[in-house]
């Protein structure tokens, strides 16, 4: 007999060996026919897997997680099957589940077309109405090999010879398709029903820019019409969001082909720019941070002694002079260890806190480059603490209250801590890596944070905590960062006098708060709809006059204002009134304020907010005492 253990606890016997399938039909109709996959003592398999033991079992539907992440597999695999239906001569290669849905490449003679987009979907949905059986098979390597060769698929060939000799592979067949895949999938294609493809892409063969280019075919997937609607609504909110569409509507940067990668900043957005840095920078000020600033250009020998000239080469941007190379930095930290490094340090002046706001530089594909969030030049907001292991828990606890208060001023209230662990390849004694992950998870409990392992996602010197905000829509960006490093101040021979008087290695802390200045501002556009807070809105307050007749009463009121330090501008054009208040509601100005003759013969601006609100006529006075409380609590 052969005894299943389900979720609930209960155990179903069977005289023979049974597939996920029937243990599903023993417990009823409705759960054989919902079942997508099992999974066996943890292990994901399809619903024809065989259970030849003793085991436990949980039946996987479109309402688990799993199940989902079955269906956008499943999915992939149709739209190959329908890409091969319409385009015969056309290579598959891989088509693995992503965030949100999933992507195949293909090798194809010309680029597809959006009518081509259209129709591949059409012919998949088409695929699934016929709802054919999913079968899975074994093959021996060497003849999975014969077999795609013999069909014209070089690419999946080429795949299963990087696989060793002697293993088999699994492959899946639907209808008049076979593709090579560990599985598993939905029993049959009907069983997928809520897709939508959403672009074409350029993708490398193996993600190596030196092979050939495919095209990568983008889709998601759902288990219901509706997860399908809203997860199509949020894209088209994600869309009106926009950094890059944004950043040219509202006049704050572009991208230009003769920089790939590097941002050109225009008048608006440096000022939205320099109130970030700015407010960054009384930041370390207010936290026992020391700013520093280092050279952009070092000597490769550093570089070598870091490591980062072996593993990290082909990020780097090089220059040669007089016989000697030089690399763009592509980080901070070696040049603070060269600054911590002049004088003696002693133990007194631990913890030592340098803050830079760094320009770096890393040759990433084009590819990869997207506005200004991916990007090849960018500036840093980071910082290097130098302190002993026993200061290491009472850093972080600082550092996390700092992060969670620049994070609420910025308008984020919700962050996801993450502690990355160990490595199986490290170095340093399991001591050191105790006494460093526990003073970092303590240091989170410390400042009340709830917070997730990631074991074994640790660098190969030290632990980690990632800090994970979330927007407006419910995306996640990982901004902040507090890493343990006793390996790089080892590696420039790093020392401060301890107090016995003996020389000993600092531990090093690296750490940001925002990150990437550039990706940051590009988070906020998106967070905000281009609608920035008023402390951040590039211009404040516009006040337009309804007739020449008001002209000198405008710049009286922008004088005042730009005295009290804020940014204001007159509309003085020849136009209507309320062509003036849309074109600056467009451009989402907080503050608008309409002066006629009423205004001016008693002193008061008509104001109008963001959001087509009218707050009606009120003093200058009463106007501007609003305006900075707005500043002063980051409203």
């Amino acid at each position: 007999m052969i005894s299943i253990q389900l979720p609930d606890g209960s155990k179903r016997e069977f005289p023979q060996a049974v597939t996920v399938a029937e243990v599903a039909a023993s417990i009823g109709a409705g759960l054989a026919k919902a079942a997508l996959a099992g999974k066996v003592d943890g292990k994901l398999v399809d619903t024809s897997h065989l259970i030849q033991a003793d085991a436990q079992l949980a039946i996987v539907t479109e309402k688990d997680a799993d199940g989902l992440e079955v269906i956008r597999h499943s999915t992939a695999h149709l739209l190959a099957y329908a890409v091969k239906e319409l385009f015969p001569e056309a290579q598959v290669t891989i088509g693995p589940v992503i965030e949100n849905g999933f992507y195949y490449d293909f090798s194809y003679k010309r680029p597809f077309t959006p009518d081509d987009l259209a129709a591949i979907e059409s012919k998949m949905a088409e695929l699934a109405r016929k709802d054919e059986k999913v079968t899975r098979s074994v093959l021996p390597r060497d003849e999975a090999v014969s077999y795609f060769k013999s069909i014209g698929e070089a690419y999946k060939a080429e795949i299963i010879e990087s696989i060793p000799q002697g293993e088999d592979v699994s492959l899946y067949a639907e209808g008049g398709f076979t593709d090579l895949c560990r599985g598993p999938h939905v029993p049959s294609t009907g069983k997928l029903k809520h897709f939508k493809l959403m672009k074409v892409a350029g993708a490398y063969w193996r993600g190596d820019h030196r092979n050939e280019q495919l095209q990568r075919i983008y889709g998601t997937a759902w288990a219901s019409k509706d997860d399908l609607q809203k997860y199509l609504t949020l894209l088209e909110e994600a869309e009106k969001r926009d950094h890059r569409r944004l950043g040219k509507d509202l006049d704050l940067f572009h991208i230009d082909e003769h920089a790939p990668g590097v941002v050109f900043w225009h008048p608006k957005g440096w000022t939205v720019w320099q109130e970030v840095e700015q407010y960054m920078r009384r930041v370390y000020r207010e936290n026992g941070y020391l700013e520093v600033k280092g050279p952009q250009i070092i000597d490769k020998t550093l570089w070598e002694k870091t490591g980062h000239w072996d593993k990290y080469r082909e990020n780097m941007f090089t220059t040669e002079s007089e016989k000697r190379d030089y690399a763009l930095k592509p980080m901070n930290c070696p040049g603070h260890i060269l600054i911590f490094k002049q004088g003696i340090k002693s133990y007194r002046d631990l913890p030592l806190r340098f803050g830079e706001f760094g320009q770096c530089h890393r040759n990433e594909p084009t590819g990869g480059l997207h506005g200004i969030m991916r990007v090849r030049g960018f500036t840093q907001d980071d910082g290097h603490i130098f302190c002993t292991e026993d200061m290491i828990q009472g850093e972080v606890t600082a550092f996390t209250t700092l992060l969670q208060k620049v994070y609420k001023d910025f308008g984020f209230t919700e962050i996801l801590y993450k502690l990355s662990t160990r490595p199986e390849q490290r170095i340093g004694t399991e001591e050191s890596w105790d006494k460093a992950e526990a003073a970092l998870a303590e240091g989170l409990r410390a400042s009340g944070c709830e917070f997730e392992y990631l074991p074994g996602e640790g660098a190969f010197y030290g632990p980690k905590i990632e800090y994970t905000l979330k927007d407006a829509l419910g995306r996640q960006w990982q901004c902040g960062t507090i890493q343990v490093d006793p390996n790089m101040p080892e590696r420039l021979d790093a020392e401060f006098v301890a107090e016995d008087g003996s020389r000993q290695r600092p531990i090093m802390l690296h750490r940001a708060i925002v990150g990437s200045l550039e990706r940051f501002i590009g988070i906020l556009i998106e967070q905000h709809a281009g609608a920035l807070p008023v402390w951040l809105a590039p211009t404040q307050v516009v006040v337009a006059n309804i007739t020449d007749a008001q002209a000198d009463y405008v710049a009286e009121i922008v004088k005042s204002l730009q005295k009290q330090g804020l940014r204001v501008v007159a509309d003085l054009r020849n136009e209507k009134i309320t062509y003036k208040i849309r074109e600056h509601s467009l451009q989402k100005v907080p503050y608008i304020l309409v002066v006629g003759d009423k205004e001016k013969a008693n002193g008061a601006v008509a104001v109008r907010a963001r959001g087509n609100q009218d707050l009606g006529v009120m003093s200058l006075a009463s106007f501007t005492e609003r305006l900075a409380a707005d500043i002063t609590n980051k409203a």
